[in-house]
């Protein structure tokens, strides 16, 4: 009877030890979450990075295609224009915000 008790106990802390391992130990519980939120994350990546990447090709398959797209972007980024044609650039008369100038509190509280 002796004997029983002490398989018993062995077996208990057995169980003990390995449900341990299963839930804190390395490759446990703890980890496999880690992991599938780090698997979570980079698949929202990889999508962003889809859409991203799906926009420029459109870009690219509408500039080789059309000769307008070409003629939008180089007035657009590069400011051409077409032979014959005035270039006028508009300037915004109104000044910009002026940043604050620093108070007599600021100025005597750097010592």
């Amino acid at each position: 009877m002796k004997s029983v008790r002490w398989l018993l106990l062995g077996l208990t802390l057995l169980l003990a030890a390995l449900q341990y391992k299963l839930w804190y130990g390395s490759g446990g519980q703890r980890d496999l979450a880690a992991l599938k939120a780090q698997v979570a994350a980079q698949a929202a990546e990889n999508a962003r990075l889809k859409a991203r990447n799906d926009a420029l090709a459109a870009e690219v398959a509408d500039l080789k295609s059309s000769g307008e797209a070409v003629e939008e972007r180089a007035r657009a980024e590069l400011g051409m224009v077409k032979p014959g044609e005035t270039f006028y650039r508009v300037i915004d008369r109104t000044p910009a915000a002026a940043p604050a100038a620093p108070s007599a509190d600021d100025a005597g509280s750097s010592r």
